[in-house]
């Protein structure tokens, strides 16, 4: 018997959140809540507030915030065709903030000793990309939420003064 692959299922593609990045640019870590309240459907404000508990030590604030981004981003997963399992790749920056709300939530409930849940948030996150939990961990975190590879802060904030 020969035909469609069954098992193999089509990668979810979440749509892009332009006005959420650029509400998160544009506020302070103080008004990251504003920013939820704006867009109280998006997972990538939840993650950005439960990554600032995170830096901050609120773990049970952090597991909150990432709690209910993880809920929005299986709602932002399902209304977009996914049916529970299939990849969700990192690739595709729009499903980056569902996936980092996977992995906040995976981080706090290590952190209050939820091991059942980490090892479930591990598989999930395994399952919709294998690449997914090393990618996040190389990432920088910084108190406004910005991540990047480079540890190192924007340029501007040097100084470099002398004669020549």
């Amino acid at each position: 018997m020969t035909g469609e692959n069954l098992i193999e299922q089509p990668e979810t593609l979440l749509p892009a959140e332009p006005e959420v990045i650029e509400a998160l640019r544009r506020a302070g870590s103080a008004d990251l809540g504003s920013v939820v309240v704006a867009h109280p459907t998006s997972s990538l404000a939840w993650v950005v507030l439960a990554d600032l508990a995170h830096l901050e030590g609120r773990t049970i604030e952090e597991y909150a915030f990432a709690r209910v981004g993880y809920h929005r981003g299986l709602d932002a997963l399902r209304k977009a065709g996914w049916h529970g399992h299939g990849p969700v790749k990192w690739t595709h920056e729009p499903n980056r903030g569902v996936l980092r709300a996977l992995y906040a939530l995976r981080r706090a409930a290590r952190e209050i000793g939820e091991i059942d849940e980490f090892d479930r948030l591990t598989t999930f996150l395994n399952d919709a990309d294998h690449t997914v939990i090393s990618r996040i961990e190389q990432e920088t975190i910084t108190p406004d939420g910005y991540r990047a590879n480079d540890p190192a802060p924007p340029t501007e904030a040097f100084f470099i003064r002398g004669e020549n």
